[in-house]
């Protein structure tokens, strides 16, 4: 693209005299660095692990540090993020006996030393440090490993799905969706009107009322590969003992419609709501930290292409906001 007044018109971007950048048709760049480090902080401060299983409570506490780079390019109203950051969090954690009384306390750290979009399909490292290495202190240490590293890593996920769909300029980037306009026919008679007008307003009603429900509500979706068969996996994630065996935490899953779940020793419990072996789990989910009667809805839809390979569909919907 050349500068105006050089080069052949044809392929010059002429500057508005208003400075508007139409449909995001030029080049635009937004630091994403300081959105970011506000976006982990409320993600991953006051995160609990552990609240008493094996006499254990681990949490962490506050973000420490986010250092590198964070921003993200539109062209056209495509986004194209771009990043490498390394972030450090603080972690607290306690050991008690059977009586309840604390045998160590300890403090730590949760190092993630390398994000970056060119591994954004992969997990990246994560180092854990205890200031006791004692043996209480190095238990602490491990629980911290098998139980914290995978609800940490589950927050970085939304982060990068979050960046790939625009960061802090997400919403510049949406279309305002506009309600089309209704043109009833006119009432015929006094009493259609009044019954009318009484109809819409409890439908207003309603609408407001579902309005508050939702709200402060989002919406997550991701889709994954694996190479194994839909059948296999199915049976992974409704068998407690797998299940357990690969996440190293205590589970209790139903394999019937209506049954009852409880995972990752408990800080996820809910129903299942629809099950089709090898295609489809529907389940009621809620966690732990949640306010009272808040509940969410997973829907995981199983697509083998090809024998051995599987692609996990997952849409996670009435999501709070501050776990989004």
């Amino acid at each position: 693209m050349a500068r105006y007044g050089e080069g052949d018109k044809r392929w010059i971007v002429e500057d508005r005299p208003d400075g508007t950048n139409v449909h995001n048709w030029h080049w635009s760049e937004t630091n994403c660095l300081d959105w970011s480090k506000t976006f982990f902080s409320n993600l991953l401060s006051n995160l609990p692990i552990l609240h008493g299983e094996a006499n254990l409570f681990l949490k962490t506490t506050s973000l420490r540090s986010l250092d590198g780079e964070a921003y993200v390019n539109v062209r056209k109203g495509k986004i194209i993020p771009g990043y490498e950051i390394s972030l450090t969090l603080n972690w607290q954690g306690e050991a008690k006996d059977s009586q309840g009384t604390s045998l160590l306390k300890v403090d730590g750290t949760v190092e993630i030393p390398y994000i970056s979009d060119e591994n954004a399909d992969e997990d990246p490292e994560v180092r854990v440090t205890v200031n006791d290495e004692g043996p209480v202190g190095m238990r602490i240490k491990d629980a911290m490993l098998s139980k914290g590293k995978p609800l940490i890593l589950e927050k970085v996920r939304v982060w990068v799905q979050s960046m790939a769909k625009g960061g802090p300029v997400k919403d510049e980037l949406e279309p305002k969706k506009v309600a089309p306009s209704l043109s009833p026919s006119p009432p015929t008679t006094t009493t259609t009107t009044t019954t009318t007008t009484t109809a819409t307003k409890k439908e207003e009603k309603k609408e407001k009322e579902k309005e508050k429900e939702k709200k402060g509500r989002k919406s997550i979706g991701m889709t994954e590969r694996f190479n194994c068969r839909a059948k296999d996996l199915y049976e992974i994630l409704m068998d407690e003992n797998r299940w357990k065996g690969f996440t190293q935490s205590n589970a209790r899953i139903s394999k019937e419609v209506g049954g009852e779940f409880s995972i990752f020793d408990g800080s996820v419990t809910g129903t299942n709501l629809e099950l089709q072996e090898a295609k489809l789990i529907v389940q009621r989910w809620r966690f732990g930290s949640w306010n009272d009667g808040v509940q969410s809805t997973v829907r995981l839809v199983f697509e083998e292409p090809e024998a051995g390979v599987t692609v996990v569909k997952l849409t996670h919907t009435d999501v709070p906001e501050e776990d989004r």
